[in-house]
C-alpha cells in the first residue's frame, strides 16, 4: 500500500463522509453518527499506517483489522472501496437485498475483511487471537481494532484487555472511539466509563490519548503504538459524533437514523 503524507489526508476525509452520508441515505437507515465520529482513525489507518495490498486481501503478511462496533461499517466500507478493494459504486447498495455490503461486515461476501463483527464486545477478543497466532506463525503483521466507547460497558471487552496484557501483545493496538454517546444517550448516563485512560493504564496498556480529528496525532500515534514494545497499546481518541455535519454533530439521535432527501443535500453543502 502506498502511504500518503498526513497533509493530503484531509480530502480524502472529506470524501469518506460524503460517502457515509450517500451510502446511508440511500440504504434509508443505518448508523452516521458514530461512522462519521471514526472518519480520521480509519482514513489515517488505510492510507498511511496499515500493511495492506487491495489487489491481494488475504496476503498472508497483512496487517489485520478489526471493526468492532461492527454498525459503524459505512466508514469501514468507505475506506474499502477508496483504497481499491471494490468499485466505490457499490457503496449505494448498503443493506439493500444481495448486497455485500451488509448492515454489519460479513468477511464471507466482502474482501478485505479479517472479522464478521455485529454483536458489540468481541472484537477486541478476536484481535487478540489473530496476535497470539501471528505470534506463533513468526509473523511480524499488526492487529488494530476500533471499538466504541458505549461497547467498553461490555464486560467481554475488559476480559480481552486483561488478557492482551498478560500476553504482552505489543503488535495489538486498540483504538478508541470516544464521542461519549450511545444510541440511548451519553455513556456517562448510561454506564459511566470515566475515567477510561486510568482504566487502561491499570490494566497494563501503553495509553495515547489524543483528538481523533486531528490527522497528524491520529498518524503520530499510530507511530507510537508501532514502536511500544512489551505490553498493547490503545489510543483512546476523542471525538465528536456526526462530525463534520453540523446538525448531527453531538446529538444522540444521530447513531442509527438515516438521512431524508433534504438533510443529504444540506449535509453534502457542507462537505464540498
Amino acid at each position: 500500500m502506498t502511504h500518503i503524507p498526513t497533509k493530503l489526508l484531509a480530502p480524502i476525509c472529506k470524501t469518506v463522509r460524503r460517502d457515509i452520508v450517500e451510502m446511508t441515505h440511500a440504504a434509508g437507515s443505518g448508523h452516521p453518527g458514530g461512522s462519521l465520529s471514526a472518519v480520521e482513525l480509519m482514513v489515517a489507518l488505510y492510507f498511511d499506517t496499515l500493511r495492506h495490498n487491495p489487489e491481494d486481501p488475504k496476503w498472508d503478511d497483512r496487517d489485520r483489522f478489526i471493526l468492532s462496533k461492527g454498525h459503524a461499517c459505512p466508514v469501514l466500507y468507505s475506506v474499502l472501496a477508496r483504497t481499491g478493494y471494490f468499485s466505490p459504486d457499490e457503496l449505494v447498495t448498503l443493506r439493500k437485498l444481495g448486497s455485500r455490503l451488509q448492515g454489519h461486515p460479513d468477511m464471507l461476501s466482502l474482501p478485505g475483511l479479517d472479522s464478521s463483527s455485529g454483536s458489540l464486545g468481541q472484537g477486541l477478543s478476536v484481535a487478540n487471537g489473530l496476535a497470539i497466532a501471528g505470534r506463533l506463525n513468526k509473523k511480524d503483521y499488526r492487529v488494530y481494532c476500533l471499538l466504541g466507547d458505549g461497547e467498553l460497558q461490555e464486560g467481554q471487552v475488559w476480559e480481552a484487555i486483561m488478557s492482551a496484557a498478560h500476553y504482552k501483545l505489543d503488535n495489538v493496538c486498540a483504538m478508541v472511539d470516544y464521542n461519549n454517546l450511545q444510541i440511548d444517550g451519553c455513556c456517562e448516563d448510561v454506564m459511566g466509563i470515566a475515567p477510561l485512560a486510568d482504566k487502561w493504564r491499570a490494566f497494563n496498556w501503553h495509553v495515547i490519548e489524543i483528538d481523533g480529528h486531528d490527522l497528524s496525532q491520529v498518524s503520530a500515534a499510530y507511530a507510537e503504538a508501532a514502536t511500544t514494545t512489551g505490553k498493547p497499546s490503545v489510543i483512546i481518541a476523542r471525538t465528536v459524533k456526526g462530525k463534520g455535519v453540523s446538525f448531527m454533530e453531538n446529538v444522540a439521535g444521530w447513531h442509527g437514523t438515516a438521512p431524508n432527501k433534504v438533510q443529504l443535500a444540506a449535509a453534502l453543502a457542507e462537505l464540498q
